[in-house]
């Protein structure tokens, strides 16, 4: 896997080159994961990366460019719609079995279910689509996904800069992090659904 190595180096270079632009690029596209994108970012930001970058500079251009990878995907299904998904949906790893997931609970749970689903894998991006698809306000979608992007990019910039030119290692770093995380997201979730549930019985009463 040398190849995938030196690619993802060369990724990281033309990243760097672009300053925050290229995070923001970088963010946006995914072509490689965005835990590794954010690291190297604090990567840069530490004293072994010269601290091209600034801390809070590196923040901002990870939270913008994960809004605008939501956007993409929100504007394809409002504007494209599912056909668009069934047919090119393996290019952008999101098929028919992610996306019906994502629209039922869309569905079932509202608006809200924007900013819990982005702490769960694959969910985090295929719940943009059906919230396009349901025209959602496209400013409430816009700020449900920087305020879930926002604590991503804080953690991995931040565990980027501690680790210095140890940053390739993030992943076993990031682990004690990530899975409460997860956990708590998946109880803000729960929560969520419970709310909703109780809301609506009351509702039917």
């Amino acid at each position: 896997m040398s190849w995938f190595h030196d690619l993802v180096d060369s990724l990281l270079q033309w990243i760097e080159g672009l300053g925050y632009f290229g995070i923001i690029i970088g963010l946006m596209l995914e072509v490689i994961p965005s835990e590794i994108v954010l690291g190297y970012a604090g990567y840069m930001v530490s004293d072994a990366g010269g601290n091209q970058f600034t801390f809070i500079g590196a923040v901002i251009a990870g939270t913008v460019g994960a809004v605008i990878q939501q956007w993409i995907l929100y504007g394809i299904g409002r504007y494209a719609g599912r056909p668009f998904f069934e047919k090119y949906g393996k290019i952008i790893k999101i098929g028919p079995k992610q996306l019906d997931k994502a629209e039922s609970w869309f569905n079932k749970y509202g608006a809200g279910i924007v900013f819990t689903a982005r702490f769960v894998p694959v969910m985090r991006q295929a719940i943009s689509i059906p919230a396009g698809m349901a025209r959602m306000s496209f400013w409430y979608f816009t700020f449900l996904s920087a305020l879930a992007s926002l604590p991503w990019s804080l953690l991995f910039v931040y565990l980027g800069s501690s680790l210095g030119d140890q940053w390739e290692n993030i992943d076993e770093k990031a682990a004690p992090y990530v899975q409460p995380a997860i956990l708590i997201a998946l109880a803000l979730l729960v929560a969520y659904v419970l709310f909703k549930v109780i809301r609506s019985r009351g509702k039917s009463v």
